[in-house]
């Protein structure tokens, strides 16, 4: 174990050791610049065949299996005893000065917290989204934005069903909601890092100490995107092709835009009706790539004019859209969330009000036919990922946070 805020020992915690989304991507990027600053991070996740290689992985719990549940795996998504004796298990080889957690919740659960407080581990948490105030983690219910269990009141994610309209399956995000408070997911976290400012405001509207929170945004390494060349020919939206994402408010918005390309990218539960729709208006302009990463999605990223976020959620944040940002391009995204602190409207991307197909189409028109004001916009964009949202600005705070704690 170290002393001071120098060469600190940090045990890193999330549900996955692979990235599958955004919050894994800010996970693997957090604990490779710790110890870029000299600290050493000892990462513990669940297990899966897919995982990147640690030193750690034998130290790994298996998750719930999602695809085949039983009733066991219902359980061990509420409280993981796998999970606490892994950890234990991890634990008595190391001392961190710190435990640092992002998602854990269902694959790993509360299960986890009680081993770092009986060693008096001080513990941090990122909030990726809402899951402390809200049992499905998004604040939507059924399609719509939903406030209701503001105050701890989870029951009513079972009378509105709001996990995919299932009575069992809202039970189930109900009983492990009360589950982890009364395991202490709040109490038993020293400080809470929120990834946007609205992240925070929720959080402390809907029941969590102000005191407790503090706003430190994503970051990304910049120097390791090379800026996209030229003016691109392509509208991208890269995500989950899920209705609150949007999807189909995008389509509808390019639906008479016939003369400009549009891909989306990824996958989700709305993906076949999304084919459906597009299959049906006969919309040959734009098509749906399904997941891309690496070298596909960066080929892609290069092509792209701008990236669209048009969500209707409550967005945490988004790492694509520091990344694209990184690729020099701007963004045309909801003005909902956390969106609007990170895209500046009129400097680095265009701004619309969320599940308004007219004013989305206008805007993608008008940047898409504008290539000067775009690489205008890309830079604003490149230069903003570079200095404060960028990984030094990001240690510093992050450091100052670890000093509080550990000193």
């Amino acid at each position: 174990m170290s002393s001071g805020n120098d060469n600190l020992t940090v045990l890193g915690v999330s549900q996955n050791h692979r990235i599958i989304s955004g919050a894994d991507r800010y996970f693997f990027s957090l604990n490779e610049l710790l110890e870029g600053h000299g600290h050493r991070v000892i990462p513990f996740t669940s297990s899966h065949p897919e995982d990147l290689p640690s030193p750690y992985s034998s130290h790994f719990p298996p998750g719930p299996d999602y695809e085949n549940p039983g009733i066991g795996d219902a359980v061990r998504h509420v409280f993981s005893p796998r999970a606490r004796k892994s950890l234990q298990g991890l634990l008595g080889g190391v001392e961190p000065d710190l435990a640092h957690l992002h998602l854990y919740y269902g694959k790993l659960t509360s299960s986890i917290l009680a081993p770092l407080r009986s060693r008096g581990i001080p513990i941090v948490q990122t909030m990726h989204d809402f899951k402390l105030v809200c049992p499905v983690a998004t604040l939507m219910s059924n399609g719509e934005i939903c406030e209701a269990c503001q105050g701890h009141a989870f029951w009513n994610a079972t009378r509105k069903r709001c996990n995919r309209g299932s009575l069992l399956r809202s039970v189930g995000s109900t009983v492990e909601s009360y589950v982890s408070r009364s395991m202490g997911d709040e109490r038993h976290i020293d400080h809470f890092l929120s990834v946007s400012d609205f992240v925070k405001n929720k959080l402390v509207q809907l029941g969590i100490s102000a005191s407790k929170i503090t706003t430190i945004y994503p970051f990304i390494e910049a120097k390791t995107v090379v800026p996209a060349e030229g003016a691109g020919d392509l509208v991208l939206f890269v995500g989950r092709l899920e209705r609150v994402k949007g999807v189909f408010t995008l389509l509808e918005a390019v639906r008479d835009l016939r003369d400009i390309e549009v891909a989306y990218v990824g996958r989700g539960g709305d993906s076949a009706e999304l084919e459906r729709t597009i299959s049906d208006y006969g919309l040959d302009h734009v098509r749906v790539l399904g997941f891309k990463a690496g070298a596909d999605l960066d080929a892609l990223m290069r092509r792209a004019m701008f990236v669209v976020s048009p969500s209707e959620l409550y967005e945490a944040s988004g790492m694509i859209l520091f990344e694209t940002f990184a690729y020099g391009r701007p963004i045309v995204g909801s003005r909902i969330g956390g969106i609007p602190e990170i895209v500046t409207d009129g400097v680095d991307g265009l701004l619309v009000p969320p599940s308004d197909p007219e004013s989305l189409g206008e805007a993608i028109e008008t940047l898409a036919r504008d290539e000067a004001r775009r690489a205008e916009m890309g830079a604003k964009g490149r230069e903003k990922v570079e200095t404060v949202l960028g990984p030094e600005e990001h240690y510093r705070q992050m450091s100052a946070i670890y000093a509080g704690l550990v000193g």
